[in-house]
């Protein structure tokens, strides 16, 4: 098992997490120099808030355990694709690699819609690795919309 498989593991055992507590299911880690840093999972039903992404969630995590906004070299890995919002979030952050399971046709920043880490306007871009883990990010994504309808 490669170490991004490794950490698409954790991500997606919070996403499953995050499905057993009525939330869609969507679960990131944050690792640096190999080391988990922070593992979350949507939190956006629980909060009410918006921006409760689990990569955002994760991302702040990450920065508190750092102690620095900035985490250079970090590799977040998320079960979805980023929205904009999250892919912003990573820019700001810093982070070196983005890792990804499933592709979001709706929203995705990371190469679906948009490709925020390889604009060249921005003064900062990130490595962007898709399709790890992706038949059971979609399957955990499926099973919990077709549960809804």
């Amino acid at each position: 098992m490669t170490d991004d498989q490794a950490l698409m593991e954790m991500a997606l055992a919070e996403a499953r997490r995050a499905g057993e507590r009525g939330e869609v299911p969507i679960g990131a880690v944050v690792a640096i120099e190999g080391a988990v840093v922070a593992a979350r999972h949507n939190e956006r039903e629980r909060t009410g808030d918006p921006t409760a992404h689990a990569e955002i969630l994760a991302l702040r995590d990450a920065a508190a355990a750092q102690g620095s906004s900035r985490l250079d070299g970090a590799t977040l890995a998320t079960t979805l694709e980023p929205c904009p919002m999250c892919a912003g979030a990573a820019l700001t952050a810093r982070v070196g690699r983005v890792v990804f399971a499933a592709e979001d046709p709706k929203a995705g920043a990371c190469g679906t819609l948009y490709n925020l880490g390889a604009d060249p306007r921005l003064n900062h871009n990130f490595d962007v690795v898709p399709g790890i883990g992706r038949e059971e990010s979609a399957a955990l994504l499926r099973g919990f919309f077709a549960a809804r309808r």
